[in-house]
């Protein structure tokens, strides 16, 4: 069905209608439509009793774990909904080193993983990636795969850090910290990787994010991944910011300042890839113009980095629109290979469509 987009009329049925808006005007003229995109962004956050915005009180106490650095007046919690301003301090209602919003499960190797083309984990088969699912974020994409992670934070999930090494046995060749996204619990991820490593050492370590955290924090799990043996995979939601604050209601800014850091290690053990790139297709949104601005960065960056191209599937506000074609993924791939990186796949292919568009 045909969607109109409210500021210049165009129809197409690859505008989703929560949105209301088409990809040209988003990225032409925010100035007009980011408001309005911002009142779905509360309307989302509403839903599930978390904090609307980042908390600006001047004032306030800051946290600095991630790009939207609240500041959290008294009793205030901050966006990801984990930390909150009491009597003048910061408090961790969860993500601390003792317990999480989290839960986790025994993924069989090979596994499904975005980094599962180029990762040693592809090799080892009988054993079990460890996947670690936080239920927390500081994005708030309105087409989240994997958004009843929120359910997890509205009944405050928590689980004991002694819980989660109990799980770490002779079959668990790897941890991935995935979401929601690790980032507002980092501290929990960092402690839990050093114990489970204590406990075997020859354990690969893995972290699956939006890539918006702290640069200091970025450095301690870079550091676990490379001595480990692991990967970091940066998901690249979209590369024009305008775009990137529509669909998931923060800037890309401290994310791509991120995954240059990181592309700096990779000299440092380039065998098994170090850094991988994602971005999920969302049709009617991340168009071939965005994929080659994304591989252009990366490319520039380093071409050997591994870069997947996502099916899209409908979620959360985004149901409306069609899964990814087969023809756009295809396209888009090309155009990464003419950006000039080597080594470019389209991940869950079975949810590429036949359809045209």
């Amino acid at each position: 069905m045909e969607k109109v987009c409210r500021k210049c009329g165009k129809r197409s049925r690859l505008i989703s209608q929560s949105i209301g808006h088409c990809l040209d005007c988003i990225r032409g003229s925010p100035e007009e439509v980011l408001p309005w995109i911002k009142r779905l962004h509360i309307k989302t956050r509403e839903a599930f009793h978390l904090p609307l915005e980042p908390p600006r009180d001047p004032e306030g106490v800051k946290c600095r774990i991630c790009i939207n650095e609240c500041q959290m007046g008294e009793g205030e919690r901050g966006y990801c909904g984990l930390r909150v301003n009491r009597e003048g301090k910061l408090s961790n209602l969860a993500g601390t080193k003792e317990e999480a919003v989290v839960e986790w499960y025994y993924d069989p190797l090979p596994t499904n993983c975005v980094a599962d083309w180029v990762c040693e984990g592809s090799k080892e088969i009988g054993y079990a990636n460890l996947a670690v699912f936080y239920g927390a974020c500081t994005y708030n994409c309105l087409f989240c795969q994997n958004w009843h992670y929120r359910n997890l934070l509205s009944r405050m999930n928590l689980r004991r850090l002694e819980e989660l090494l109990d799980c770490v046995n002779e079959q668990v060749a790897c941890i991935c910290y995935f979401g929601g996204d690790p980032t507002p619990q980092l501290i929990h991820a960092l402690e839990a990787s050093q114990l489970a490593r204590e406990k075997k050492r020859n354990l690969r370590i893995c972290f699956e994010t939006n890539g918006s955290m702290n640069p200091k924090l970025l450095e301690k799990i870079a550091i676990l991944s490379l001595e480990s043996g692991g990967c970091i995979k940066f998901d690249l939601k979209a590369w024009d910011e305008n775009l990137h604050m529509a669909l998931t209601g923060v800037s890309n800014r401290q994310t791509l300042e991120n995954f240059e850091s990181l592309s700096r290690l990779i000299k440092e053990r380039p065998r098994p890839p170090f850094l991988i790139a994602s971005t999920l297709l969302v049709p009617g949104y991340i168009d071939e113009e965005e994929i080659r601005n994304i591989a252009n960065f990366i490319a520039k960056l380093n071409p050997e980095i591994p870069y997947s191209l996502l099916g899209f599937y409908p979620h959360f506000y985004m149901k409306d629109l069609p899964t990814t074609s087969r023809a756009h993924a295809y396209r888009c791939r090309e155009v990464a290979w003419e950006a000039g990186l080597k080594k470019v796949r389209i991940g869950n292919p079975h949810l590429l469509s036949q359809e045209e568009y």
